[in-house]
């Protein structure tokens, strides 16, 4: 172990006379828990999507409450210390978050590609307790792919430096102080990577392919565009994850020669902004469904009410962008009679 048995955080290089100025934003990280409360109070919201955003909420939650702690303590307080086993508990659950993140993010990509290629199906195929099953069977597989981290670190001796370049721990920074052979913890921490967020994000990709697909297989150019803003705010929320988590993880492992400010950036980046950008993006659009039975009546909203979610509009949070908001199903040409029967046979079911 180390000769102190202490890790010391640190902030912004450079930035130490406006470190209280820095931690002010760090504060409003909290909006997931106005999301969380909207969905669990209204039984409205008790749908399938709403369920994702609410896992991506506690996601979110999850990663400020690990790092909070000891962010603000360096920038509040000037408090560096961290003890190795906190130091391990916080990287274990910071991991664990960010593993799980990505994997709803992968279920959101599955949300959509459901409910923009087979709408009908949509209340069928994703129901309450498969949705739930599917957010708890990801969710666990982050923890159980972390859950070695801990016990891999403690078994070194960090006789080098041991001063960290982020005000709170991570797997690939700490291994690097150590004056043992990391090998194991290198290949295993890059192939949890690859398996995990690697994977998701190819998955996400192949599901826009389809969703791309399925978009100029039916609509017109100007309705296909609107089907592809549907899904704009979820793109931009994995891009927001995904490139700076990628960027960090090749840079610990490869950018040796790097600058040491760009791994800071990039590491507060992954971490930070999710949080902060999500409560934006999860919100909708306006306008959205403010035509759509004035030109194709009830029947083509009724395919639209399965994707659109009004009453998330009644927060003031929420007028910026969607991660859900109405793709172009309400601008479809009049629906062949069997389609039609199917689309009132719905409506009858939803109104009874």
């Amino acid at each position: 172990v180390s000769s102190s048995g202490l890790f010391l955080l640190t902030g912004i290089p450079g930035q130490e006379d406006i470190h209280l100025w820095i931690s002010i934003p760090f504060c409003l990280m909290y909006g997931n828990s106005v999301i969380l409360f909207s969905i669990k109070t209204d039984p409205s919201l008790h749908e399938p999507m709403y369920i994702f955003l609410s896992m991506l909420a506690v996601t979110d939650l999850g990663l400020s409450i690990s790092t909070m702690p000891t962010i603000l303590g360096v920038y509040l307080f000037k408090y560096r210390e961290i003890s190795l086993d906190a130091c391990f508990a916080q990287l274990f659950f910071i991991h664990s978050f960010q593993f799980a993140e990505s994997s709803i993010l992968l279920l959101m990509a599955f949300d959509r590609f459901v409910a923009i290629r087979d709408p009908l199906r949509y209340s069928s195929t994703l129901t309450l307790p498969r949705t739930s099953m599917m957010g708890l069977v990801f969710i666990l597989r982050g923890v159980a792919v972390v859950f070695p981290f801990p016990f891999l670190l403690k078994r070194f001796r960090y006789c080098r430096d041991n001063v960290l370049s982020h005000s709170y721990c991570l797997h690939q920074e700490v291994m690097r102080l150590a004056c043992s052979d990391i090998t194991v913890n290198n290949i295993y921490g890059l192939s949890v990577t690859l398996l995990t967020v690697g994977l998701d994000s190819l998955f996400i990709f192949f599901s826009y392919v389809m969703i791309l697909k399925t978009v100029l297989s039916i609509a017109s150019p100007v309705e296909c565009l609107r089907a592809l803003n549907t899904c704009v705010s979820h793109l931009c929320a994995v891009l927001l994850f995904y490139t700076p988590e990628i960027g960090l993880t090749v840079i610990h492992r490869f950018g040796k020669n790097s600058p040491p400010l760009l791994q800071v950036l990039l590491g507060y980046i992954s971490l930070l902004i999710p949080p902060l950008m999500n409560p934006i993006v999860v919100s909708s659009s306006p306008g959205s469904g403010d035509t759509r039975n004035e030109k194709h009546g009830a029947m083509h909203s009724d395919i639209c009410c399965i994707l659109d979610p009004l009453p998330l509009r009644t927060l003031p949070l929420f007028h910026l962008f969607s991660l859900y908001p109405t793709p172009c199903y309400s601008s479809l040409p009049e629906a062949s009679p069997p389609l039609q029967a199917a689309i009132q046979g719905q409506a009858m079911m939803r109104a009874a």
